[in-house]
């Protein structure tokens, strides 16, 4: 059964922006370290991805080709072997302004959380949010 997934983008965890650009550059949703980045493998084909940026909002989809990929991440730490998981999404889209997170709420009908790295979510509720974007936000 097809989900779809808001991805924190880690703006706060890395204020210089760089994992978000990386997102937005290479037209993937990542995530870093254990548990957040194992749960990468729960998105399955033609999933709907959301990125979401703290602070602002939505500001990316595109739809999950299933194929999680590993790569080393290097932050103010060093270098960290395969902390790194991400996955491609075809029909990537940026937003020309970010869905804030009080129409997000609005358009699911409940309050969703966004501050985990993944938050998952029934399928019609993620098109409905796809929907919204193509009307309003492109």
């Amino acid at each position: 059964m097809r989900k779809a997934y808001i991805i924190n983008t880690n703006l706060s965890n890395r204020p210089g922006g760089e994992t978000e650009r990386d997102m937005l550059e290479n037209e993937k949703c990542a995530a870093y370290f254990s548990p957040w980045k194992e749960r990468l493998h729960q998105i399955q084909p033609n999933d709907l991805v959301f990125l979401y940026s703290n602070g602002s909002g939505i500001i990316a989809r595109g739809m999950a080709t299933g194929v999680v990929e590993i790569a080393n991440y290097c932050n103010e730490d060093g270098l960290h072997v395969d902390e790194e998981y991400y996955m491609h999404l075809n029909r990537f889209e940026r937003l020309n302004h970010p869905v804030p997170s009080s129409h997000i709420n609005e358009i699911v009908g409940y309050s969703v959380v966004l501050a985990p790295t993944m938050v998952t979510m029934e399928y019609n509720r993620g098109l409905k949010i796809w929907q919204s974007i193509t009307k309003n936000y492109l």
